[in-house]
C-alpha cells in the first residue's frame, strides 16, 4: 500500500519505499518553513494519508531549507547519490534536526547501504528517542538483516509511544506471522491495523486467515 505524503503548511516532497512480502510500510519525513526572517522557525512534519503527523520545530536558514527541499526532490526522482549528498550537507549545517537523518536512513536503505542506514536512524533517535517513525524504520531494517527480536522490540516501542501508529501494527503483524510464527501476535496486530485502515481489503483477508489458523 502506497503512502500519500503532504506537507502541513505548504507543498512538500516525500519518497516512498517499495513494499515487500505483504507490504511493509515506511513513512517519510518532509520539510516546511515559515516565511519570515533569514533564520526562520520551521516545522518539519511526517504526515501520511490517514493524518498521522509528527512535527519538529526548528530554526533553519533559507539555504538549509532550499538544500533540504532539493534533496527530497532528488530522492523522489530516485537520484539517491545526489540526494544523499545534499542531506549530508544539511546535517552539517543543521545537525540538531531529526528529519534529515530519517531521510538519510531511508535513502541509504534504498541503495542497499544498511550500515549507514542504521547509523542514520540511530542518530535520529538520539535527537528524538520517542520518534515512532524512526522506530518503525529501524524495525524494517532489523527484519531485513535477520534481527527479528530487535525488530519486534522496535515496533513495540513505536506502538508504546503511539498506539494508533497503524504502519507499526501492520509491520509487527507481518513479522509475527511470517518470521516469528507467533500467530496470536500476528492476529492482534493485523486486527489493530485493519480497524485503523478499514478500506484495506487485503488486511481483512489476512485477519480471516489468521483467525482460521489460530483456531486450528
Amino acid at each position: 500500500m502506497a503512502v500519500l505524503l503532504t506537507a502541513a503548511l505548504s507543498v512538500g516532497v516525500g519518497f516512498t519505499a517499495a513494499a515487500k512480502k505483504r507490504g511493509e510500510e515506511s513513512v517519510e519525513a518532509e520539510s516546511q518553513a515559515a516565511t519570515r526572517q533569514r533564520m526562520r522557525p520551521a516545522r518539519l512534519d511526517v504526515i501520511d494519508s490517514l493524518s498521522f503527523t509528527i512535527a519538529e520545530q526548528a530554526r533553519i536558514s533559507n539555504e538549509v531549507r532550499a538544500e533540504y527541499d532539493g534533496a527530497m526532490g532528488l530522492l523522489e526522482q530516485q537520484q539517491y547519490d545526489q540526494g544523499i549528498s545534499l542531506l549530508l550537507d544539511v546535517t552539517t549545517k543543521a545537525p540538531e534536526l531529526t528529519a534529515p537523518y530519517v531521510n538519510l536512513g531511508m535513502a541509504y536503505t534504498r541503495v542497499g547501504d544498511l550500515e549507514r542506514a542504521e547509523s542514520s536512524f540511530k542518530t535520529a533517535l538520539e535527537r528524538n528517542p520517542e520518534h515512532p517513525v524512526v522506530l518503525n524504520e529501524l524495525g524494517l531494517l532489523y527484519r531485513e538483516t535477520g534481527r527479528f527480536a530487535a525488530a519486534r522490540q522496535s515496533y513495540e516501542k513505536a506502538l508504546a509511544i503511539h498506539d494508533g501508529f497503524h504502519f507499526a501494527h501492520r509491520n509487527l503483524a507481518i513479522l509475527c506471522d511470517i518470521y516469528l510464527n507467533d500467530l496470536p501476535c500476528a492476529l492482534a496486530h493485523y486486527e489493530a491495523y485493519s480497524q485503523a485502515v478499514p478500506d484495506d481489503k487485503e488486511a481483512a483477508i489476512w485477519v480471516a486467515d489468521l483467525r482460521s489458523r489460530v483456531s486450528q
